[in-house]
Protein backbone atom coordinates (compact mmCIF):
# COMPACT_ATOMS: atom_id res chain seq x y z
CA UNK A 1 0.00 0.00 0.00
CA UNK A 2 3.00 2.29 -0.35
CA UNK A 3 1.67 4.16 -3.37
CA UNK A 4 -1.75 4.55 -1.74
CA UNK A 5 -0.17 6.06 1.36
CA UNK A 6 2.06 8.24 -0.82
CA UNK A 7 -1.10 9.33 -2.62
CA UNK A 8 -2.59 10.73 0.57
CA UNK A 9 0.60 12.74 1.13
CA UNK A 10 0.36 14.00 -2.44
CA UNK A 11 -3.31 14.90 -1.95
CA UNK A 12 -2.46 16.84 1.20
CA UNK A 13 0.26 18.75 -0.64
CA UNK A 14 -2.07 19.48 -3.54
CA UNK A 15 -4.90 20.74 -1.34
CA UNK A 16 -2.56 22.79 0.83
CA UNK A 17 -0.81 24.40 -2.13
CA UNK A 18 -4.06 25.11 -3.94
CA UNK A 19 -5.85 26.52 -0.90
CA UNK A 20 -2.84 28.64 -0.02
CA UNK A 21 -2.69 30.08 -3.52
CA UNK A 22 -6.44 30.62 -3.59
CA UNK A 23 -6.39 32.51 -0.28
CA UNK A 24 -3.20 34.36 -1.19
CA UNK A 25 -4.77 35.65 -4.40
CA UNK A 26 -7.34 37.51 -2.28
CA UNK A 27 -4.51 39.59 -0.81
CA UNK A 28 -2.89 40.55 -4.09
CA UNK A 29 -3.43 44.27 -3.42
CA UNK A 30 -3.25 44.19 0.42
CA UNK A 31 -0.28 41.95 1.10
CA UNK A 32 0.50 42.61 4.79
CA UNK A 33 -2.66 40.89 6.13
CA UNK A 34 -1.89 37.97 3.84
CA UNK A 35 1.57 37.54 5.40
CA UNK A 36 0.08 37.74 8.88
CA UNK A 37 -2.55 35.09 8.12
CA UNK A 38 0.14 32.85 6.59
CA UNK A 39 2.20 33.12 9.78
CA UNK A 40 -0.78 32.34 12.00
CA UNK A 41 -1.74 29.32 9.89
CA UNK A 42 1.85 28.05 10.03
CA UNK A 43 1.77 28.30 13.83
CA UNK A 44 -1.55 26.45 14.03
CA UNK A 45 -0.21 23.75 11.68
CA UNK A 46 2.80 23.18 13.95
CA UNK A 47 0.64 22.84 17.06
CA UNK A 48 -1.80 20.47 15.32
CA UNK A 49 1.09 18.31 14.10
CA UNK A 50 2.48 17.92 17.62
CA UNK A 51 -0.99 17.02 18.96
CA UNK A 52 -1.72 14.27 16.41
CA UNK A 53 1.83 12.91 16.02
CA UNK A 54 2.10 9.27 17.16
CA UNK A 55 3.91 8.77 20.46
CA UNK A 56 7.27 7.04 20.07
CA UNK A 57 8.82 4.64 22.56
CA UNK A 58 11.50 6.00 24.86
CA UNK A 59 15.09 5.61 23.64
CA UNK A 60 16.53 5.15 27.16
CA UNK A 61 16.88 1.38 26.72
CA UNK A 62 18.65 1.62 23.36
CA UNK A 63 22.43 0.99 23.36
CA UNK A 64 24.43 4.21 23.48
CA UNK A 65 26.45 5.35 20.48
CA UNK A 66 30.13 4.75 21.18
CA UNK A 67 31.75 6.15 18.06
CA UNK A 68 31.68 9.74 19.22
CA UNK A 69 31.61 12.77 16.97
CA UNK A 70 33.28 10.94 14.07
CA UNK A 71 30.49 8.38 13.88
CA UNK A 72 27.91 11.16 14.09
CA UNK A 73 29.46 12.88 11.06
CA UNK A 74 29.71 9.54 9.22
CA UNK A 75 25.99 8.99 9.73
CA UNK A 76 25.33 11.89 7.34
CA UNK A 77 27.35 10.25 4.56
CA UNK A 78 25.32 9.85 1.35
CA UNK A 79 24.87 6.26 0.16
CA UNK A 80 27.45 4.98 -2.32
CA UNK A 81 27.44 1.18 -2.40
CA UNK A 82 24.53 -0.25 -4.36
CA UNK A 83 23.01 3.23 -4.68
CA UNK A 84 22.71 3.52 -8.48
CA UNK A 85 18.91 3.50 -8.47
CA UNK A 86 18.86 5.79 -5.44
CA UNK A 87 20.74 8.53 -7.29
CA UNK A 88 18.72 8.03 -10.47
CA UNK A 89 15.57 8.62 -8.39
CA UNK A 90 17.20 11.66 -6.78
CA UNK A 91 18.09 13.28 -10.10
CA UNK A 92 14.74 12.38 -11.67
CA UNK A 93 12.80 13.77 -8.73
CA UNK A 94 14.86 16.98 -8.69
CA UNK A 95 14.38 17.66 -12.39
CA UNK A 96 10.65 16.86 -12.42
CA UNK A 97 9.92 19.14 -9.45
CA UNK A 98 12.34 21.67 -10.92
CA UNK A 99 10.35 21.85 -14.17
CA UNK A 100 6.98 22.21 -12.39
CA UNK A 101 8.09 25.02 -10.08
CA UNK A 102 9.68 26.89 -12.97
CA UNK A 103 6.09 27.65 -14.03
CA UNK A 104 4.10 27.35 -10.81
CA UNK A 105 6.10 29.87 -8.78
CA UNK A 106 6.04 32.33 -11.67
CA UNK A 107 2.38 31.98 -12.61
CA UNK A 108 1.46 35.51 -11.45
CA UNK A 109 4.25 37.08 -13.49
CA UNK A 110 3.50 34.86 -16.49
CA UNK A 111 -0.10 36.05 -16.44
CA UNK A 112 0.96 39.69 -16.12
CA UNK A 113 4.05 39.93 -18.33
CA UNK A 114 3.66 37.09 -20.83
CA UNK A 115 -0.12 36.92 -21.27
CA UNK A 116 -0.83 40.57 -20.49
CA UNK A 117 -3.36 40.54 -17.66
CA UNK A 118 -3.62 43.20 -14.98
CA UNK A 119 -2.68 42.30 -11.41
CA UNK A 120 -6.30 41.93 -10.28
CA UNK A 121 -7.27 39.92 -13.38
CA UNK A 122 -4.24 37.70 -12.88
CA UNK A 123 -5.27 37.11 -9.26
CA UNK A 124 -8.75 36.07 -10.42
CA UNK A 125 -7.24 33.68 -12.96
CA UNK A 126 -4.94 32.19 -10.31
CA UNK A 127 -7.97 31.60 -8.07
CA UNK A 128 -9.62 29.56 -10.82
CA UNK A 129 -6.36 27.73 -11.50
CA UNK A 130 -6.07 26.82 -7.82
CA UNK A 131 -9.52 25.24 -7.77
CA UNK A 132 -8.75 23.29 -10.95
CA UNK A 133 -5.44 22.05 -9.53
CA UNK A 134 -7.09 21.05 -6.26
CA UNK A 135 -9.83 19.02 -7.98
CA UNK A 136 -7.62 17.20 -10.50
CA UNK A 137 -4.92 16.76 -7.86
CA UNK A 138 -7.23 15.03 -5.42
CA UNK A 139 -8.66 12.71 -8.06
CA UNK A 140 -5.30 12.04 -9.68
CA UNK A 141 -3.48 11.34 -6.42
CA UNK A 142 -5.91 8.87 -4.91
CA UNK A 143 -6.70 7.08 -8.17
CA UNK A 144 -3.12 6.70 -9.42
CA UNK A 145 -1.84 5.57 -6.01
CA UNK A 146 -4.40 2.79 -5.80
CA UNK A 147 -3.76 1.77 -9.43
CA UNK A 148 0.00 1.71 -8.87
CA UNK A 149 -0.39 -0.62 -5.87
CA UNK A 150 -2.87 -2.85 -7.71
CA UNK A 151 -0.54 -3.43 -10.68
CA UNK A 152 2.70 -3.14 -8.70
CA UNK A 153 4.07 -0.51 -11.09
CA UNK A 154 5.96 2.66 -10.13
CA UNK A 155 7.67 3.78 -13.33
CA UNK A 156 4.62 3.69 -15.62
CA UNK A 157 2.76 6.38 -13.60
CA UNK A 158 5.89 8.54 -13.89
CA UNK A 159 5.66 8.31 -17.70
CA UNK A 160 1.99 9.35 -17.53
CA UNK A 161 2.88 12.19 -15.14
CA UNK A 162 5.69 13.43 -17.40
CA UNK A 163 3.43 13.45 -20.48
CA UNK A 164 0.74 15.40 -18.60
CA UNK A 165 3.32 17.89 -17.31
CA UNK A 166 4.77 18.42 -20.78
CA UNK A 167 1.29 19.04 -22.23
CA UNK A 168 0.64 21.49 -19.39
CA UNK A 169 3.84 23.41 -20.18
CA UNK A 170 3.23 23.36 -23.94
CA UNK A 171 -0.27 24.88 -24.00
CA UNK A 172 0.52 28.33 -22.47
CA UNK A 173 3.60 28.57 -24.68
CA UNK A 174 1.53 28.02 -27.82
CA UNK A 175 -1.83 29.60 -26.92
CA UNK A 176 -0.63 32.49 -24.72
CA UNK A 177 -4.02 33.16 -23.09
CA UNK A 178 -5.60 33.03 -19.61
CA UNK A 179 -7.47 29.87 -20.59
CA UNK A 180 -4.17 28.22 -21.52
CA UNK A 181 -2.91 28.80 -17.97
CA UNK A 182 -6.08 27.15 -16.69
CA UNK A 183 -5.27 24.21 -18.93
CA UNK A 184 -1.76 24.25 -17.44
CA UNK A 185 -3.36 24.01 -14.00
CA UNK A 186 -5.42 21.02 -15.18
CA UNK A 187 -2.80 19.02 -17.07
CA UNK A 188 0.31 19.90 -15.07
CA UNK A 189 -1.59 19.77 -11.76
CA UNK A 190 -2.85 16.29 -12.62
CA UNK A 191 0.61 15.21 -13.75
CA UNK A 192 2.27 16.44 -10.59
CA UNK A 193 -0.39 14.69 -8.48
CA UNK A 194 0.10 11.41 -10.36
CA UNK A 195 3.84 11.63 -9.79
CA UNK A 196 3.35 12.54 -6.14
CA UNK A 197 1.15 9.49 -5.67
CA UNK A 198 4.02 7.11 -6.45
CA UNK A 199 6.89 9.36 -5.41
CA UNK A 200 7.39 8.14 -1.84
CA UNK A 201 6.66 4.53 -2.83
CA UNK A 202 9.37 4.75 -5.50
CA UNK A 203 11.78 6.34 -3.02
CA UNK A 204 11.31 3.49 -0.54
CA UNK A 205 11.82 0.92 -3.30
CA UNK A 206 15.25 2.34 -4.24
CA UNK A 207 16.69 2.68 -0.73
CA UNK A 208 20.07 0.90 -0.65
CA UNK A 209 20.00 0.19 3.12
CA UNK A 210 17.06 -0.45 5.46
CA UNK A 211 19.26 0.42 8.46
CA UNK A 212 19.86 3.92 7.10
CA UNK A 213 16.43 4.43 5.55
CA UNK A 214 15.63 7.60 7.52
CA UNK A 215 18.85 9.34 6.54
CA UNK A 216 18.56 8.29 2.89
CA UNK A 217 14.93 9.43 2.66
CA UNK A 218 16.08 12.74 4.09
CA UNK A 219 18.61 13.04 1.27
CA UNK A 220 15.89 12.26 -1.28
CA UNK A 221 13.76 15.00 0.26
CA UNK A 222 16.56 17.44 -0.52
CA UNK A 223 15.54 16.91 -4.15
CA UNK A 224 12.16 18.48 -3.38
CA UNK A 225 13.69 21.56 -1.76
CA UNK A 226 16.33 21.82 -4.46
CA UNK A 227 13.77 21.66 -7.25
CA UNK A 228 11.42 24.17 -5.62
CA UNK A 229 14.29 26.57 -4.93
CA UNK A 230 16.29 26.31 -8.15
CA UNK A 231 13.36 26.25 -10.60
CA UNK A 232 12.28 29.87 -10.09
CA UNK A 233 15.94 31.00 -10.11
CA UNK A 234 16.46 29.48 -13.55
CA UNK A 235 13.17 31.00 -14.71
CA UNK A 236 14.33 34.47 -13.69
CA UNK A 237 17.62 33.99 -15.57
CA UNK A 238 15.80 32.80 -18.68
CA UNK A 239 13.32 35.69 -18.57
CA UNK A 240 16.13 38.22 -18.34
CA UNK A 241 18.10 36.47 -21.08
CA UNK A 242 15.41 35.87 -23.67
CA UNK A 243 11.92 36.27 -22.24
CA UNK A 244 9.24 33.79 -21.26
CA UNK A 245 9.44 31.98 -24.59
CA UNK A 246 12.58 30.29 -23.26
CA UNK A 247 10.95 29.17 -20.00
CA UNK A 248 8.37 26.73 -21.36
CA UNK A 249 10.63 24.69 -23.69
CA UNK A 250 13.23 24.50 -20.91
CA UNK A 251 10.64 23.13 -18.48
CA UNK A 252 9.54 20.61 -21.13
CA UNK A 253 13.14 19.47 -21.61
CA UNK A 254 13.69 19.00 -17.86
CA UNK A 255 10.49 16.97 -17.48
CA UNK A 256 11.51 14.73 -20.39
CA UNK A 257 15.03 14.18 -19.00
CA UNK A 258 13.59 13.46 -15.53
CA UNK A 259 11.39 10.74 -16.99
CA UNK A 260 14.41 9.14 -18.68
CA UNK A 261 16.37 9.03 -15.40
CA UNK A 262 13.50 7.40 -13.54
CA UNK A 263 12.93 4.84 -16.31
CA UNK A 264 16.59 3.78 -15.94
CA UNK A 265 15.86 2.49 -12.41
CA UNK A 266 16.16 -1.30 -12.24
CA UNK A 267 15.10 -2.19 -8.71
CA UNK A 268 11.39 -1.50 -9.26
CA UNK A 269 8.99 -1.92 -12.17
Amino acid sequence: MRATMSAFMSAGTTVGTSMGTLIGARFITIQLPGFIIAGVLMGIAGICTVIVWPTEKSSKDMPPVKGGFGELIASFRPPVKGARDFWLAFVGRTLLIFSYYMILNYQLYILESFIGQSKTSAAATISVMSVITMVVGLVGSIASGAISDFFGRRKLPVIVASVLLIIGYLLPWIMKSPSSMMLFAGFAGLGYAVYGAVDQALNVDVLPSKEEAGKDLGILNIATTLGQMAGPIVTSILVVSGGYNLVFPTAIAFAFIACIFIQMIRSTK
